[in-house]
């Protein structure tokens, strides 16, 4: 019987298959994110509750969706805001961070795909008259133009792509970190800010203090008592003088100090309205948000997602580190033209290369296996790293709980014994002008209540900063105001936004994105982009996206999709398994 003048089915498809299947090999560990040492839910007790009931809105957007704008409703604060974000040196150096680490992504990426090279040259040479034949000239030149590939790794065993994983994750994690960046200097700024407030009401409320001790002194001065008591008086009037006058140099101080930190914080001059800022008891400082929420709302957290990215990126590193093991293939090859005249260049015969190399480690005094043991230990050290980020977040979160509600019934009772106090000052104030008493009563009335004056603008400060602390520990600052992630991003951020092939929003995609590599949804994504029937749908009208990264479809593996257009929805292909790259 004849065989048949064309290769069967199963041998057509075989080599399809083999690409597949080499593609698909990976020797990275299946990544699974480590389960959160820390409770399902907050802390409760007296320490976490508001006096009179719950203090915060049971509804509304929870931290990590309230825009800065909607939290800090103060005019000038805002403001103050907006010029940090603008121009603070931190900021900006952790954006240029971003920069370098994807710089360093692409160069990991390209590695995955041949170098294509254009050489032309020119070989001349003389021959000894041993080595001529007889009528052969002893000059010999040669002409030669090609087109070829050098050292072009054929990434059986996912070495390359290991890397380039690697470094994809590196890049998200610097992402992250500036988001984590963005959020303190909003936190900060608020703090500074709301000290500066806090330093001006004690700087005030010391020069008050001071008028009424130098009032007192020369009321006591102009007294017509004699002898030592009197003396006495005097020189206790003096010691509360010089006592006020010291606290309103401190206060000035730090007034000054505040102002040069939020300068820095900026990066410029403070605007005119500052000085004229609503005083620290104004209640439309701050808004309020829920706080009664699970604990898996820290994994919204910026340096939680890039702790975990990190340790996303030392899992990679482990199947480079197994790859090393396995041989390596490398292709050589050119096609071209040579001629032993320029002239006759494109008209002579055409020459090829063909130099395919196989290297198979043997013995290399055990360096695979402590890089590979460095690259396992490297990675377990990324886990306690991410488990103790969501520990020290848990416990930054309880701590401002707990602060908020104590700091708020600290200032009520401090203020209830101002009252008492601003009574027994004037009582004491009677008894001297009734000559019942010495003047040390009203001192000591006078002490006590300039104390309790400066610890209620204490307790004040502290229960607006810990309220600003919450809202940064809970992921909030990253949005300007409240509303979808993607449109409160500067123009450059929602490029960054757009660059991601995920259809969720911006403030979960790198976190879904650390998903291990054999998910579907990380495997289909950027096959939509390679059907034109895909963008009808309502889904990617709604992320344009999606639809901007060309390069998605100049991979050869995205041609081998069987039938795309009878497909409802893309189906995952093996190997997928590679990170969709990142357009920068």
């Amino acid at each position: 019987m004849r065989s048949p003048p064309f290769p069967s089915p199963p041998l057509r498809v075989l080599p399809v298959a083999l690409a597949l299947g080499i593609a698909a090999c990976s020797m990275e560990p299946t990544y699974k994110r480590p389960d959160a040492p820390i409770p399902s839910a907050y802390p409760s007790g007296p320490a976490y509750s508001a006096p009179g009931g719950p203090a915060t809105p049971q509804s509304g957007p929870a931290a990590p969706d309230l825009g800065w704008r909607n939290f800090f409703v103060d005019a000038q604060l805002q403001q103050l805001i907006a010029r940090a974000l603008a121009n603070n040196r931190d900021l900006r150096i952790a954006t240029l961070n971003i920069d370098e680490a994807r710089a360093l992504y692409r160069i990991r990426r390209a590695a995955q795909f041949p170098a294509i090279d254009a050489n032309a040259g020119l070989t001349s040479e003389r021959l000894s008259p041993a080595l001529r034949a007889p009528g052969q000239s002893a000059l010999i030149n040669t002409y030669a133009a090609s087109v070829g590939l050098t050292n072009f790794e054929l990434d059986v065993f996912g070495r390359v792509r290991s890397l380039s994983h690697a470094a994809q994750e590196q890049y998200l994690a610097t992402e992250e970190a500036r988001r984590s960046v963005h959020i303190s200097l909003v936190a900060e700024v608020a703090n500074t800010y709301l000290t500066l407030l806090a330093d001006r009401a004690l700087l005030k409320l010391a020069q008050d203090t001071l008028k009424s001790q130098q009032d007192a002194a020369e009321m006591i001065h102009r007294g017509k008592q004699a002898g030592a008591m009197a003396q006495l008086d005097e020189h206790r009037a003096d010691t509360q003088v010089q006592t006020a006058q010291v606290a309103v140099e401190q206060f000035t101080r730090q007034v000054a100090q505040d102002e040069n930190a939020l300068i820095l914080l900026t990066g410029g001059p403070l605007p005119s309205g500052v000085s004229s800022a609503a005083p620290l008891d104004n209640q439309t400082l701050l808004a309020e948000f829920p706080a009664d929420l699970p604990s898996t709302l820290l994994e919204r957290r910026p340096d939680i997602m890039a702790a975990e990215h990190r340790l996303i990126a030392a899992n990679a590193n482990i199947g480079a580190a197994r790859a090393a093991f396995f041989p390596r293939i490398t292709l050589t090859g050119a096609l071209g033209v040579a001629s032993a005249s320029l002239a006759g260049l494109f008209s002579g015969g055409v020459a090829w290369l063909f130099a395919p190399q196989l290297t198979l480690p043997i013995f290399n005094a055990g360096s695979n296996q402590a890089n590979l043991d460095l690259a396992t230990v490297r990675r377990d050290i990324n886990v306690a790293n991410y488990e103790r980020t969501i520990q020290g977040a848990f416990r930054e979160v309880s701590d401002s709980m707990a602060a908020r509600g104590t700091y708020e019934r600290e200032a009520k009772a401090q203020e209830t014994m101002i009252r008492d106090l601003s009574e027994t000052k004037r009582l004491a104030e009677m008894r001297f002008r009734n000559g019942v008493d010495d003047y040390f009563g009203v001192f000591d009335a006078q002490r006590q209540l300039f104390t309790a004056q400066q610890s209620l603008v204490t307790y004040k400060l502290a229960g607006l900063t810990s309220r600003v602390t919450l809202y940064k520990a809970l992921g909030g600052g990253w949005l300007e105001s409240t509303g979808p992630a993607t449109a409160q991003l500067q123009p450059q951020q929602r490029t960054q936004a757009r660059s991601q092939p995920q259809t969720q929003p911006q403030m979960q995609s790198s976190r879904l994105l650390v998903q291990t590599q054999s998910q579907s949804q990380m495997q289909s994504q950027p096959q939509m982009q390679t059907q034109p029937q895909m963008q009808t749908q309502s889904q990617m009208q709604t992320q344009p996206q999606m639809q901007m990264q060309p390069q998605m479809q100049m991979q050869p593996q995205m041609q081998m999709q069987p039938h795309p257009q009878t497909q409802p929805q893309p189906q995952p292909q093996p190997q997928m398994q590679t990170q969709p790259p990142i357009q920068p």
